[in-house]
Formats: C-alpha cells, sequence, structure tokens
C-alpha cells in the first residue's frame, strides 16, 4: 500500500525534528518555510523544498502545518499562496500549532465545505520530546480521520489522545500551558531557594523530582536552568502567545486565573527586557 504524500509548513525548533522522524519512516515529504537555509539538513535527507504553502501542497495527500502565531496561521491556511488556494480535494490538514480553539473551528468547517477534511493537534514536549518522537499530541476534530491518521502521530507521538470536537484539542492545549505555566514559577523558585540555602541543586532535584513535586519542567528544565542555558526549546515569545490565548478564553467563560496572571506577568518582564527568544527556563532569570 502506497505511503501517503505529507506536506509539512513551518520547520522550527520542533518542526524540523517532526519531519526527520516522517522521513525516517519513509514518508515522501514536501516542505515550505520561509527561509530555505534553515532547512537544509532536511533537504540534505530527501525532503522536498517549496518557495509557498500552496506548492508544498499539491500532489499531498496529508499537511501538518506547525507555525508561530494564530494570525500565520490564518495565513498560512486562507491566504493567496496558502494551503486551501492549492490542496486536493480529498486531503487532510492537521494544525500542530498551539492556536485559537475558534480558529480551529473555523479550518474544521472550511475543511468540510470544501471536501477536505481537519484536525487540530497542537503538542506538548518541547524540544526533547520532539527529537526523541514522544510528543504529547492532544487532537480535536472528527474521530474517524484521527483513527485513520494514528499511525502516523505515532511516528512522532507516544501519548496521543482523542479529545473531542474540532477545538477541543486547542482547548486542552490551553489546559496543559495553564498547567506548565504556575509550575515553572515553582521549578524557578524551588532552584533560587535551594541555591540560597547553600544546597548542591543536583542532589535537591535527585530528591525532588521522584516525589510529588515532580514534573516534566523540573526533570527537563530545571537542569538547564541550573547551568543557565537559556536555549529554546521553546520560545518565551509563543508561551507568552499561548498565555495570552487562555486568558482571553478564561475571560470568555467567565474564568479568573490569578496563577496564571502572575506567569504571564513575570514572562512580559523578561520580554521587556529582550528576552523573547530565549527559552522559558529563562524564567529564572527573573529572580537574579
Amino acid at each position: 500500500m502506497k505511503k501517503e504524500t505529507i506536506a509539512f509548513i513551518g520547520t522550527g525548533v520542533m518542526g524540523k525534528s517532526i519531519v526527520h522522524h516522517l522521513l525516517n519512516a519513509q514518508y515522501e515529504v514536501h516542505i515550505y518555510t520561509r527561509t530555505a537555509s534553515k532547512a537544509e539538513s532536511l533537504i540534505e535527507k530527501g525532503a522536498i523544498w517549496h518557495s509557498t504553502a500552496a506548492e508544498a501542497v499539491g500532489t499531498a495527500d496529508l499537511v501538518f502545518t506547525m507555525v508561530g502565531y494564530p494570525s500565520d496561521v490564518e495565513e498560512v491556511y486562507f491566504g493567496d499562496t496558502g494551503i486551501f488556494s492549492n490542496l486536493s480535494k480529498g486531503a487532510v490538514v492537521v494544525d500542530l500549532t498551539t492556536s485559537q480553539p475558534v480558529l480551529a473551528k473555523k479550518i474544521a468547517q472550511y475543511a468540510s465545505e470544501n471536501q477536505f477534511k481537519a484536525l487540530d493537534a497542537p503538542v506538548s514536549g518541547g524540544d526533547i520530546g520532539a527529537q526523541n518522537g514522544t510528543l504529547s499530541i492532544m487532537v480535536g476534530g472528527e474521530k474517524s480521520v484521527f483513527d485513520q491518521l494514528l499511525p502516523i502521530f505515532e511516528v512522532f507521538g507516544q501519548n496521543i489522545v482523542y479529545q473531542g470536537a474540532a477545538g477541543a484539542g486547542q482547548h486542552t492545549k490551553m489546559c496543559n500551558q495553564i498547567a506548565i505555566a504556575t509550575n515553572m514559577i515553582g521549578v524557578a523558585e524551588a532552584l533560587v531557594y535551594g541555591k540560597k540555602a547553600g544546597l548542591d541543586l543536583e542532589t535537591v532535584l535527585k530528591s525532588i523530582e521522584a516525589g510529588a513535586a515532580g514534573s516534566w519542567s523540573l526533570s527537563n528544565l530545571g537542569p538547564r536552568m541550573m547551568k543557565g542555558d537559556q536555549a529554546p526549546g521553546f520560545y518565551i515569545k509563543h508561551f507568552l502567545k499561548d498565555m495570552r490565548i487562555a486568558l482571553e478564553e478564561a475571560e470568555l467563560m467567565g474564568l479568573h486565573l490569578p496563577g496564571l496572571e502572575l506567569s504571564k506577568k513575570l514572562y512580559d518582564e523578561l520580554v521587556n527586557e529582550g528576552m523573547a527568544e530565549n527559552g522559558t527556563q529563562a524564567l529564572i532569570a527573573y529572580y537574579k
């Protein structure tokens, strides 16, 4: 049985690793990213680069998108040289970007009305999860389409859960980001406290990550904080985008989320200090 031809739009920190997994699994992958030089390793491995998203999806059975902001998602799907301008009938689009639930519903509705299929499938796990092929994938859309694509999701993901109708994947990702936002404060403050108390932080981490305080952020980003490594596995600017979406959605639902508001305030201060391109673990710099 012939494998699906895949187009992948947006090969940033995480997207690049996902494309590597797809190529390793022997899929034909067409890619579009604004700067071809940033995708050289993928092109050398066999990915086919195109100068527009429309060109990249021309022969695709399946399209993945992973771009920065909701405005980028809107443009890459509905723009003059966007996906829907040149997509073959019956093709499936899957947005891996963390974006607005309302936009996921808009894409799904347009797809349904024009003989396409669509899923919203934001991911969690950062650069490490993408590199290891162990991303958590939260999927919204038609269950039959999810079932159809599950073997491909398993190429780069590990915890893959169907959440419900269009937009449900994005709402679930908001839950994920809310949990991370306040947890990052706890991780940073625990390490700052331990250092001030004169403790060996590696030994502290060995004790607390195995107990009730354990979390992905503590185990994976705690060591980066300790080393002063602020390289982006996930950019602060993108995390702030996610927090803004979550706060907007919470307001629409009449919810007050003071923990999320505090986290956003702290990250806003880091951006004001020129740290938008740093990784989220750079939060520890606030305390220094």
